[in-house]
């Protein structure tokens, strides 16, 4: 496989004499969504608007293959998924890129692609985890494999044969595991361990969760909460968003929604609360968590399902007590109170189909399926887009991979690219 790319090496130059040296670690994107899966970078003095045409592109790397996978960035290196690379077959491949100027350091065969169903609906969609000198990777067709940071395969456990895992939807997995100290948490999805952990270091499974009559797993990935010194990790299957108590994986509360399409989106939580939504016209709903105890937490309504709170897949972010992302697969952005549900505004995209979002420095950056990406002011008063630019080699496969932020870059899948932009100030 090659990998091309282009890179302005004096204005590299330039920015490495004004910006201070970031130690290894202190600054990484080690999963999806980040390291708390907020999808609300840290970042600071961001450009306010673009120039005509976008903000300045710093390299391509190509031969990505086919993929909605968005990235992982940790110590310099990229982690993302692909299938279909040039002169490799028709395998999906997890794969390795060096930061600065994105060019290949290692692939590793994964297994077969996932060609099932239409062809916008097929390649890779989960987003790799690293943890220290480990990454993991989660296949649409469950096999869950830990590799060494260098290429390794260490070892691996298929969800759907080993623990019955199920879908509640036919377009495979698409879940990031979450590494927490020594434990590696998922979703296999079903009634028997509907989640699950395991050792991270050698696979051999730890607990197990059963929600009786789970649909199956859904698209979304698990988030860590503490609710009265106890820790819990929330996520949403095909039944709706669940509470899972972490030292043994005792189910503490459940949100059961009416059977839909597909369940997507990561659930968002602040403190107590956990913000639930799906799309389909589902909508979403404020949850609280209430310690009740003996270890064990209930959970209260705070308001039930929205529909104007609908989002497919293209996710929503918490900045301040505003929720924000796309009216279900619709170019709509929207911002609404996150304790009341009331939509403060809502606004008409340049581009076509769902819109994800990543948010910094006080804007949020909105990527349509039809390859826009927009840059709008993260504010309740008004839907007030600055800037906005078409992603090159755009306008085929859907757009769908999620954007990352960090260290002043912005980075975009594009299907067989990934392109990196500067967006310091």
């Amino acid at each position: 496989m090659s990998i091309h790319f282009r890179i302005c090496k004096p204005l590299l130059l330039s920015l490495s004499l004004l910006i201070p040296a970031v130690a290894n670690g202190d600054e990484d994107w080690p999963t999806f969504r980040g390291p708390e899966r907020t999808n609300v970078a840290p970042d600071t003095d961001l450009l306010e608007q673009w120039p005509s045409g976008g903000p300045s592109l710093l390299w391509k790397a190509s031969g990505l293959g086919i993929g909605y996978s968005s990235v992982s960035i940790v110590d310099g290196r990229i982690y993302t998924m692909g299938d279909h690379l040039p002169d490799s077959g028709s395998d999906e491949y997890l794969i390795c890129l060096d930061q600065d100027g994105g060019d290949l350091i290692w692939k590793m065969k994964t297994g077969p692609a996932w060609e099932n169903g239409k062809e916008d609906w097929q390649s890779t969609r989960s987003t790799p985890t690293v943890d220290g000198n480990r990454v993991y990777a989660l296949t649409a067709f469950g096999e869950l494999i830990c590799a060494s940071t260098d290429g390794e395969e260490i070892w691996r456990r298929n969800l759907k044969e080993e623990f019955s895992g199920k879908k509640a939807d036919s377009w495979g997995y698409s879940e990031s595991v979450l590494i927490d100290g020594d434990t590696l948490v998922c979703t296999p999805g079903g009634p028997e361990n509907t989640m699950l952990a395991l050792d991270k270091k050698t696979g051999e499974k730890k607990w197990s969760t059963s929600r009786p009559e789970d649909r199956g797993a859904g698209h979304a990935s698990v988030v860590i909460s503490h609710v009265g010194g106890e820790k819990v990790y929330v996520n949403s299957t095909g039944s709706g968003a669940m509470g899972v108590r972490a030292s043994d994986g005792e189910l503490l509360w459940t949100f059961d929604i009416d059977k839909t399409t597909a369940v997507i989106p990561t659930p968002i939580v602040r403190d107590d609360l956990v913000f639930f939504c799906a799309g389909y016209n589902r909508g979403g709903a404020l949850l609280r968590q209430v310690p009740a105890g003996s270890g064990k937490v209930n959970m209260e309504v705070v308001y039930p399902l929205q529909t104007h709170l609908s989002n497919k897949h293209g996710g929503v972010v918490l900045v301040g007590d505003y929720i924000y992302g796309g009216v279900d697969s619709n170019p709509i952005p929207f911002c609404a109170d996150l304790m009341t549900g009331e939509q403060k505004w809502k606004g008409r995209g340049t581009g076509s189909g769902s819109v994800s979002v990543v948010a910094a420095d006080g804007h949020l950056y909105f990527r349509y399926q039809s390859g826009e990406v927009s840059l709008v002011k993260a504010t309740p008063e008004k839907f007030e887009r600055v800037s906005e630019f078409t992603v090159p080699g755009s306008g085929g496969r859907p757009s769908w991979a999620h954007p990352v932020i960090l260290e002043g870059k912005l980075y975009l899948r594009e299907g067989n690219d990934l392109l990196c932009y500067d967006i310091k100030k």
